[in-house]
């Protein structure tokens, strides 16, 4: 593959890149933003600013109805966007996670899964696993998976059966059967991924899993059973992929420098590469 080219510079801390109507989403943790990027210039708006309530993660995804979801991690909630651009909570889950949240990805029919760890990292707490709710459209929430060690990014294969969420504590991507009521069952491991911490993931058209890995600096292709197809080194931690562009063949990789969780926001070290892949995408998100 061709070496990527910066698309965006000076995020604080950017996550959850998603396509979405001819533009890339992607969240700046730093700044409580939600900005859409023209993928040809690299000009950026923000669409939506949240109340500053402290380091948290900011993942989203949409609705099939086309309403955003928001995670808010420390209200152990998801906030949806309404036709006036007010936001609302569309499922309160702090009966399931009693610390942040992390990670969403919505299928087909409007099921949320949603992850959390059991431990805060940032405040350096010990390691504990954490869990996978499942969201029903009508904002109904009940846990579906446990056990998971540090559970990051999530995606659902193009026929809707599968989900895959990356363990980076188990240093794995790890596979379930999605039930016909959204359960999940059947949990095996996908691929391990040696070294690799894998974070945020997306697959394309060759049931292949792009993910990025923060510690290695770099996003990996990767097939069931763990061989690698393509390994893009970067000169910072690589926090997610995601494939977007006009034919779904865009890679793009949201990175940062990484030095543990002495963060210093007010670096803008964050940046958007985007580089040509060998095959498009699929599934969710």
């Amino acid at each position: 593959m061709a070496a990527p080219r910066v698309l965006l510079d000076g995020l604080s801390f950017g996550e959850s890149p998603r396509w979405r109507d001819g533009r890339l989403w992607v969240c700046d943790w730093g700044t409580q933003e939600i900005l859409a990027v023209d993928p040809g210039t690299g000009a950026s708006e923000v669409e939506v600013r949240l109340d500053a309530d402290g380091f948290q993660p900011i993942c989203i995804d949409w609705l099939p109805g086309g309403r955003l979801v928001i995670v808010s991690s420390r209200g152990r909630a998801l906030r949806r966007r309404e036709a006036d651009g007010s936001l609302v909570v569309h499922a309160d889950l702090s009966h399931i996670f009693d610390r942040g949240l992390n990670e969403i990805v919505v299928d087909g029919r409007g099921n949320a899964y949603v992850n959390g760890g059991g431990f805060d990292l940032m405040a350096g707490e010990e390691f504990a696993p954490g869990a996978i709710a499942l969201v029903a459209p009508d904002g109904s929430a009940r846990e579906v998976a446990d056990g998971i060690a540090f559970p990051n990014g999530m995606a659902v294969t193009a026929d809707g059966s599968t989900l895959i969420v990356a363990e980076s504590y188990a240093n794995c991507l790890t596979a379930f059967r999605i039930e016909p009521d959204g359960g999940l069952a059947e949990r095996r491991v996908w691929a391990g991924t040696g070294d690799d911490h894998p974070d945020g993931i997306c697959i394309d058209a060759d049931d292949a899993v792009w993910y990025g890995d923060v510690g290695n600096g770099r996003a990996v292709r990767i097939r069931a059973g763990g061989e690698v197809l393509e390994s893009i080194e970067l000169d910072r931690g690589c926090f997610a992929c995601m494939l977007g562009g006009e034919d779904g063949r865009t890679l793009f990789m949201v990175t940062r420098v990484w030095r543990g969780t002495d963060l210093d926001l007010e670096q803008r070290t964050g940046q958007v590469l985007a580089a040509r892949a060998p095959a498009p995408h699929a599934g969710r998100p």
